[in-house]
Order: structure tokens, then C-alpha cells, then sequence
């Protein structure tokens, strides 16, 4: 088996267990995220995820001592190959709805080449296709997207 196809299915495993445990055990309470909107155009860049659970924004949690924007650098890069140039805070928000966390959303400018990870596949999507397949904890994301332009 490819490396590749075995990074995607260890991705798989490991979102899937985390999830699960976090929700039945949230030992550290709410977990903080950051994530990064990304926009070119008409366009926004979201993560086709490689555990099966559709879409989602560049970015995710942050370690402990580890500020937002330091999170949303490193899990940008991560994800996508790409270097944050320039962020600005959203707005903030809670979901309960994969496990408890408080997430920071930015709009940031990137620079780079643009790759996939183990995570998934980068893909630029359409305005009004963001919607179709995101993570229902990044819904509110959406939403604020498509009601501010």
C-alpha cells in the first residue's frame, strides 16, 4: 500500500478514536482552535478531510501555552504548505458540536505552494458551494461568510 493511502487511513484512525474519547471524556474541559479563512477571488480554501467527515477550514487546536495565532500559523503550514503573510481576528465563537472548544476564526493572506497533508486535500470551493459538506462546528463560519458580503 502506498505511504500516502496509509497516512490517509493512520488520519482516519486517529480523528475517529480522538473524537469518540473527547466526547464521552473531555478531561481538559474546552479545547481551544484557530482556524483561517482563506479567500482568492470568489473562492475559499477549505480541507476536503481524509477521516471521512467532509470539509473544514484550514487551521485546528492549539497546544497548551500556545496562543491562537501561533496555533492557526502552525496548523495552516501543516495543512496546506502555506505561510500566513497577514491575520486578523474574526470573531470568536463555542461549539459543542464534535467535542467542547472555544474557536478563533482569522482572515489571513498566505503565500506559497499549496500541498495536502495527512489530513486531507486542500480545494478551492466557491462561495456558494462552502456550505455543502463542512463540519457542523464550522457552520457558524459559514454563515458569517455568507451573510457579511
Amino acid at each position: 500500500m502506498p505511504l500516502h493511502q496509509m497516512s490517509r487511513r493512520a488520519f482516519w484512525v486517529v480523528s475517529r478514536a480522538s473524537l469518540a474519547l473527547y466526547r464521552r471524556f473531555p478531561v481538559f474541559g474546552s479545547l481551544r482552535a484557530a482556524v483561517g479563512i482563506i479567500r482568492q477571488s470568489n473562492q475559499y480554501l477549505l480541507i476536503h478531510r481524509n477521516d471521512g467527515r467532509g470539509f473544514s477550514f484550514p487551521g485546528g487546536l492549539a497546544m497548551p501555552r500556545e496562543s491562537e495565532e501561533r496555533a492557526l500559523k502552525r496548523e495552516v503550514n501543516e495543512e496546506t504548505g502555506l505561510e500566513i503573510t497577514a491575520s486578523e481576528l474574526d470573531f470568536r465563537y463555542f461549539s459543542a458540536e464534535d467535542v467542547p472548544c472555544n474557536i478563533s476564526v482569522f482572515k489571513v493572506d498566505v503565500t506559497g505552494e499549496l500541498r495536502g497533508s495527512w489530513e486531507g486535500l486542500p480545494q478551492w470551493v466557491e462561495r456558494g458551494a462552502i456550505r455543502a459538506g463542512i463540519l457542523k462546528s464550522q457552520i457558524p463560519i459559514v454563515e458569517r461568510i455568507l451573510n457579511s458580503e
